[in-house]
């Protein structure tokens, strides 16, 4: 008895000093981000997707794993060895000349890999789920580097930035070090309720920030912002899971009809925006980091296709991909089989290299299988 006492007495002293010093980590790194306060939480109790202090799919998922079931995938995903999980060298890149940004009049986007795109409208510079750094974590030695050596362009190199949208606050999509680097040169922030905290915590001024719900929209420079449902889950620290809202969007103008998906699993969603704001001219569609252990947040290949077709989008980009491991699945595979089941399903589809400049209203495009 005495041993069995010492051993438990010594586990609840362990538990107890990594609870400790959990805490103390997520106060005082900067990258962890903020949390909801009293008030905001009674305000949003009022709204329709936000209950018990977490916002909620329109379905019930995902599903809430037990200790035991989180502990057995955790353990399968540092532990599975992926063939071809990273690509052999670094993936090459098309470098974004800085001086070929100014004033630029036209429609175009660069992809910077994975979600991360700069679109350039009318003058306007818009940057979209920018996660510019290098490891997609609160701390670097916590998760593997991007795929590439360098950006196309490095974000502090980056123009005047009339606004940035954020679909959630997952590590690769809202990244500190790039916040920290292009919060002095961005006019508004435009977000999902309850990410301004972690903006705010990083020194953004909150008059430079509006968050949305689903369905809600913004007008600036003759540009709306919609912020639209997606099916996924938001934290970054065990203690604030749902606590802020994910979202797709919907940028649209007289001459621009651009839907972007952030992470999603497939849904009903999708039609009911293509019915309400489409057709979209281009459709940024998740499409990587995908498993059959988590079906319901992130898509595979053949529904992001199906997205794109309920969306009535003319043209689909696959993203969430080509920059980090995140899934157990080979590095090019999105590419892969994404790109034949839109050939099979006669889908207008392109696939940019990182940093190429893509014309949105370009239908033309030969595909270049660069991912091989």
């Amino acid at each position: 008895m005495k041993v069995l006492k010492k051993i438990m007495l010594g586990v609840l002293f362990l538990v107890t000093a990594v609870a400790i010093l959990y805490t103390a980590v997520v106060h005082t790194v900067p990258s962890f981000g903020g949390d909801l306060s009293n008030v905001q939480i009674l305000t949003f109790e009022k709204l329709s997707n936000f209950n018990g202090g977490k916002f909620s799919n329109r379905r019930d998922v995902p599903k809430k794993l037990s200790f035991s079931k989180f502990m057995t995938l955790g353990y399968t995903f540092f532990t599975t060895k992926v063939v071809n999980g990273t690509p052999p060298t670094p993936i090459k890149i098309n470098k974004i000349d800085t001086s070929s940004l100014a004033n630029f009049e036209g429609t175009r986007l660069f992809w910077f890999g994975h979600s991360a795109f700069l679109l350039q409208h009318n003058k306007l510079n818009i940057l979209i789920d920018p996660m510019m750094g290098n490891v997609p974590a609160p701390l670097p030695f916590l998760g593997g580097k991007r795929f590439t050596k360098t950006l196309p362009i490095p974000p502090e190199d980056l123009p005047e930035i009339d606004f940035v949208i954020y679909s959630h606050d997952h590590y690769d999509h809202l990244d500190y070090e790039t916040v920290i680097k292009i919060k002095n040169k961005v006019k508004r922030f435009i977000v999902p309720l309850g990410i301004g905290n972690h903006l705010k915590r990083w020194g953004v001024d909150e008059n430079n920030i509006t968050e949305l719900n689903w369905w809600a929209s913004n007008t600036f420079a003759d540009i709306t912002f919609v912020c639209t449902p997606a099916q996924h889950f938001s934290g970054r620290k065990f203690s604030n899971g749902h606590q802020t809202l994910w979202s797709s969007w919907v940028i649209q103008s007289d001459a621009l009809s651009l839907y972007f998906s952030g992470d999603s699993g497939y849904d009903k969603p999708f039609k009911d925006i293509g019915d309400k704001y489409g057709p979209f001219d281009l459709a940024l569609l998740e499409c990587g980091q995908y498993n059959p252990m988590w079906p319901d947040v992130h898509m595979f290949p053949k529904q992001t296709v199906q997205a794109g077709i309920d969306l009535g989008a003319r043209k689909i980009i696959p993203i969430h991909w080509g920059a980090f491991k995140l899934a157990m699945h080979p590095w090019n595979e999105p590419a892969i089989e994404v790109f034949a089941e839109a050939k099979k399903r006669n889908s207008r589809i392109e696939i940019p290299k990182i940093g190429d400049a893509i014309r949105l209203h370009s239908d033309n495009v030969e595909v270049e299988p660069w991912w091989d």
